[in-house]
């Protein structure tokens, strides 16, 4: 596939930047095209300081439409528009007084991203709040919200009071990993840059955004890791292979932290859409964590859901019916269909779970006829 990656960086000119935005750009040039999208090949559109949001929309309108994967590369500071309370980006003519006029607002980049094909988009952003935007994200982290479909890795620091502008380093960080050689998925990319830009910069606090969810930290203990444990990782290449995630969002479920664990497979399997698609073995195997996290966290309807979601992933990889997985799957999924309390959700459900039965009969005597039964 062909992919597109759009470079935007921008910040006011004059007393108004916080943030040098556009510093990052060489770096970012400077991976492979490719590497950038994670496909074969790919565009690269590059805005720098850009002037007009009309412009800004225009070249995002274009790259959302073309068919391949699209990654929004965003360097920025974020302003709230006092009237509308709602986030903008600032472009090089903005000013306190023109923000309305002179700015993107962030609401314009869902419009333009969040219709795309869920997996298929991921936006990248390395942001300063203004005072205004730090409290209402303290109170609303999903202020940043770009709907269901793309998908949100970022950090957001707090705009520098006085002094020299603050430095896009986390974004710096995912140009130097790639440029080391390094092809990890995209949450460890984040969580590794999320480390470098902290022992550079140590801000003060920081936000970090991802498909889980945003979730506040102090730059000195960036989820645990201590200020000197940080530094070392900061200079250290990524290990591979990557760390295993399946035992951390393992223990996260058994401790009943289950929106956690769940969140944590659901971006592991957007990223193994954007990398693999939606039908491949990587994509199917996500689905089946999620329905094992939905059976430990106590929601048989969900799990049988997912299972026979991914019942049908594999007959339709041309695995055959009597194939380990496949009836795996299959019970699994009627295994929890049977569990389910509520009858009305279990009807719903019963049909789909028939028809793969009838296709998969497994090693069960009486499974089809079971079900007959119980379906009246």
């Amino acid at each position: 596939m062909v992919g597109t990656a759009v470079l935007l960086a921008a910040a006011p000119a004059g007393r108004g930047r916080v943030m040098d935005a556009a510093s990052v750009l060489p770096a970012l040039a400077a991976v492979p095209p490719a590497v950038l999208t994670g496909t074969a090949t790919a565009t690269v559109v590059e805005l720098a300081d850009p002037l007009d949001p009309q412009t800004v929309l225009t070249r995002l309108r274009a790259a959302a439409a073309a068919p391949g994967p699209l990654v929004l590369f965003l360097a920025g500071q974020l302003h709230l528009d006092k009237r509308q309370y709602l986030p903008h980006l600032a472009l090089a003519r903005t000013t306190a007084a023109t923000l309305r006029y002179t700015a993107l607002p962030w609401h314009w980049l869902a419009g333009e991203l969040g219709g795309r094909p869920p997996g298929t988009t991921t936006v990248v952003a390395d942001l300063a709040a203004d005072s205004d935007v730090w409290q209402r994200l303290a109170a609303a982290p999903d202020l940043l919200h770009l709907g269901q479909g793309p998908l949100l890795y970022g950090r957001v620091v707090p705009a520098p009071r006085r002094g020299e502008p603050t430095t896009p380093e986390y974004l710096r960080a995912w140009a130097e990993l790639w440029r080391s050689g390094a092809r990890p998925p995209m949450p460890a990319l984040h969580e590794e840059a999320a480390i470098r830009a902290a022992a550079r910069a140590n801000p003060p606090e920081s936000l970090l955004l991802a498909p889980a969810r945003p979730v506040a930290v102090g730059a000195a203990s960036m989820g645990s890791i201590s200020s000197g444990a940080a530094s070392t990782a900061a200079q250290a290449p990524i290990p591979a292979p990557i760390p295993d995630p399946h035992p951390a969002i393992l223990a996260a479920a058994r401790a009943g932290r289950h929106g956690e664990a769940a969140a944590v497979a659901a971006a592991w399997e957007h990223e193994a859409l954007r990398r693999h698609g939606p039908r491949s073995i990587e994509a199917v195997h996500w689905t089946e964590v999620r329905a094992d996290l939905a059976r430990l966290a106590g929601d048989p309807a969900r799990s049988c859901e997912l299972w026979l979601v991914a019942a049908e992933f594999r007959l339709a990889l041309a695995q055959p019916a009597d194939a380990p997985d496949v009836e795996g799957a299959v019970d699994r999924a009627h295994h929890q269909w049977e569990r389910i309390a509520d009858p009305a959700r279990a009807r719903t459900l019963g049909p789909t779970l028939i028809a793969l039965r009838e296709r998969v009969p497994g090693r069960r005597p009486g499974a089809l006829a079971a079900l007959h039964r119980r379906m009246g």
